[in-house]
């Protein structure tokens, strides 16, 4: 071929056919001026004397040859001047289509391919001797053809070049390639008179570009959504939820049952016996129901996965030989049309959790290597997740014993009050507690308390507390001083924690805690309150009135508030209803409220049920309210007797007594027994205290005697020696009573004693 530049192209009957645009600068004529001319048109005129057409200067020497296009002669007209510059171009045009690695396609201004690049995608053959030009987008086989269309007509209108879009382009039908990405960048090509040639089409396959960073957004979505929840069957439900249908149209997760109970993992291999729960399920049909228990058949790629804790990819034909193994299982395969299977344990620290299976349907790609590598990564995540959930699990079912056993049972009430509780447990567990605690003198202590926090050490530091007020009401101590010397206790188990090495993760949690004790007296039907944090009760009177007490509060124990703790006394008659909450659910719920005006006449159980049920789907955190129900004790079970001031009162005490004890039917040796506590209680009193003095009796489950004075002296219990005349009195009571102490009171104190009678109520 002839060296220069083409300028153009003449058919045989002198027409031009083709103007190129270095002709158009060098004899100032456009291309829609100069084809379908001859060249006689163009140029100036004849020069007789040299027999040539006269030509410009610019030209310089030109080179014309014969070209054979189809069944015609075409002319070529080139100038004859090197232009390096242009071999250069062509040069660097030639490499770059041959051995670029970005494919490079040349298509005209109709979008058909002009120049492929070499090797990749080949020009049509020529029809006729012509070469036929295919379209661009039906080349590259994309799945949006028209869409691609409309971009690349826009960098044709506008030359504003589109860079870098991601497409799809799908294999042809009947081969077994895959799907493929490409990179497309559309760049408008313009003539030296800016013509518009056509378009320079570079396409980039970026196949693996796009699934690695397909495949690190699901694992980034996996380690964002999975393990949001401390529930092992719910970590399995975010896996299905978080990979199908991103990763396989099929998921199942079927995890070991001991596992989800909150016991420790086994170690590989795992038994072929265990039991494995089906967890979760996403897809078309399920070989068994979610929830349902049984051991994996042997000679599966399941149960050697957790032989030995490998990965297997399994390409499912209806020939496979473990299938028979597993009937159900197949069934659901075959409907599902499933033939691609990823098989991935669930393991930590070599110990085996579970299986999680993939599968792809005949309509999605087949899993490869890196489809392994990448289920195992989403496993390991979601198996850390589930230990997680498991440990949370564990803690929480010993949190939840510990509690259950530190809790009351069900046991008989007291005759004068009647007890409920109304307890709705929140995740992981709370150090909510209540107690009835009967005391001496017809009295009932009322406790709530609420320890902050969940787990283990959270119910055992409640269990502590539990057990410091139990000590603590049999001292028969004031409602206030109670609760001075529970707020003491607390503070030292708040500061034996602090002092816990700082790596043990009790020492970051501090210890706070609420309490509320109420003293129902049923001889006075009065109730005492004293509150640390928690906030007021509320109360139903017998005639349906209704409020909130107004009881001042005192800090939080285990707080650095060291103000008292101030007690308030109010009426307390038969048949009113007290409520005690914490987490201030009497003050933020008014259809709490509600239900216990509406529901003061039920039976305490049936109204702990109503109010659970307009608490339902709260188990946010834990919520416990304490009812109470006041009966009162029936004036006809207790005697009260002024005392007088000298030893007379003994005799006259012990007739009053008698007397009383035999309308009350009490047997003759208790009645005995009775009337000898009396009088060393009496005779007591009379020699160490100050007057006034009173003696009262109460019956109700116990027979229980008191004597009053207005002395704050403390009476001791002492030994007397043989040949003293006194100082037995205490002893003797302490000997034949079931129990007995001192209460002291603002002014003065009550020695009291308690037996059991047959006749007691």
């Amino acid at each position: 071929m002839s060296k220069g530049v083409l300028l153009m192209r003449i058919a045989g009957d002198g027409r031009i056919v083709e103007w190129s645009a270095r002709a158009a600068d060098l004899l100032g004529r456009s291309r829609e001026q100069a084809e379908g001319h001859t060249v006689t048109d163009l140029v100036d005129g004849y020069d007789s004397a040299t027999e040539r057409w006269a030509l410009p200067a610019a030209l310089g020497a030109v080179s014309v040859q014969p070209v054979v296009s189809g069944d015609s002669l075409i002319w070529e007209v080139r100038d004859g001047q090197r232009d390096e510059t242009t071999d250069r171009d062509r040069a660097i045009l030639q490499t770059l289509l041959v051995h670029s690695p970005v494919e490079l396609i040349v298509v005209d201004g109709d979008l058909r391919v002009v120049q492929p690049q070499s090797g990749r995608l080949e020009a049509a053959p020529s029809v006729d001797g012509a070469p036929h030009r295919q379209d661009f987008l039906g080349v590259l086989s994309l799945e949006d053809p028209e869409r691609e269309r409309a971009v690349a007509r826009e960098v044709l209108r506008t030359g504003e070049p589109t860079l870098r879009r991601v497409v799809r382009a799908t294999p042809k039908a009947g081969t077994r390639r895959r799907p493929v990405d490409y990179s497309l960048s559309y760049l408008r090509l313009e003539g030296a008179d800016g013509e518009v040639l056509g378009l320079v089409v570079a396409a980039i396959e970026v196949t693996e570009q796009k699934r690695a960073l397909r495949r690190l957004k699901l694992l980034e979505h996996v380690r964002a959504t999975v393990g949001e929840r401390l529930e092992v069957v719910a970590v399995c439900q975010e896996l299905v939820d978080a990979v199908a249908p991103l990763f396989a149209g099929i998921v199942v997760v079927e995890v070991i049952e001991d596992v989800i109970r909150g016991e420790e993992p086994p170690l590989a291999p795992v038994d072929h016996d265990l039991p494995l729960r089906r967890a979760a399920f996403k897809g078309i049909v399920s070989a068994y129901a979610v929830g349902d228990v049984r051991r994996l058949p042997d000679g599966t790629p399941f149960s050697r996965v957790l032989n030995d804790l490998r990965p297997r990819l399994v390409t499912v034909t209806k020939d496979s030989a473990w299938l028979s193994a597993d009937p159900a299982r197949a069934d659901a395969i075959a409907q599902s049309d499933a033939y691609s299977l990823i098989v991935t344990p669930l393991t930590v620290r070599g110990q085996a959790l579970g299986v999680v299976s993939f599968y792809r349907r005949r309509d999605e790609e087949p899993f490869d290597e890196d489809d392994i590598a990448l289920a195992s990564d989403l496993c390991a995540h979601a198996a850390l997740c589930i230990d997680n959930a498991r440990r949370f699990t564990r803690e929480r079912t010993i949190a939840a014993t510990v509690k259950r056993r530190l809790l009351p049972q069900r046991t008989s009430e007291p005759c004068t009050i009647a007890v409920a509780s109304m307890h709705i447990p929140g995740p992981g567990g709370g150090g909510a507690w209540f107690d009835a605690i009967q005391m001496a003198g017809g009295r009932t202590a009322l406790v709530l308390g609420d320890v902050i926090g969940r787990g283990v050490a959270t119910a055992t530091t409640m269990g502590q507390l539990r057990t410091v007020i139990h000590a603590l009401a049999a001292l028969d101590l004031e409602p206030n001083e109670l609760m001075a010397r529970l707020s003491d206790t607390a503070v030292q188990l708040a500061s034996e924690r602090a002092a816990l090495p700082a790596g043990d993760p009790l020492h970051h949690q501090p210890l706070t805690a609420g309490c509320l004790i109420a003293v129902y007296d049923s001889v006075e039907n009065t109730c005492t309150i004293v509150r640390a944090g928690l906030s007021d009760p509320y109360l139903v009177r017998p005639d349906g009135a209704a409020e909130t007490l107004s009881v001042p509060g005192g800090p939080v124990l285990a707080g650095t508030d060291h103000a008292p703790f101030p007690a308030t006394e109010f009426p307390l008659p038969p048949g009113s209803v007290l409520a005690v909450g914490n987490e201030d659910l009497l003050q933020k719920e008014s259809a709490l409220r509600a239900v216990l005006r509406e529901g003061a006449e039920l039976p305490l159980d049936e109204l702990s049920d109503r109010l659970a049920y307009t608490l339902r789907d709260r188990h946010e955190t834990e919520k416990m309210l304490l009812l109470a129900r006041a009966k009162g004790l029936p004036p006809d079970q207790v005697l009260t007797v002024p005392l007088a001031e000298d030893l007379a009162a003994v005799p006259e005490a012990r007739a009053a007594v008698h007397r009383q004890l035999g309308k009350w039917s009490i047997g003759a040796d208790d009645a005995f027994m009775t009337e000898l506590v009396v009088s060393e209680l009496v005779a007591n009193a009379l020699r160490y205290g100050a007057p006034p003095y009173r003696l009262r009796l109460i019956l109700d489950e116990h027979l229980t005697c008191e004597v009053r004075d207005a002395d704050d002296s403390v009476p001791h219990l002492k030994h007397a020696r043989t040949i003293d005349e006194g100082g037995r009195g205490l002893f003797i009571v302490a000997s034949i009573a079931e129990g007995w102490g001192i209460r002291y009171h603002g002014q003065g104190k009550t020695v009291w004693a308690q037996q059991s009678t047959g006749t007691a109520r």
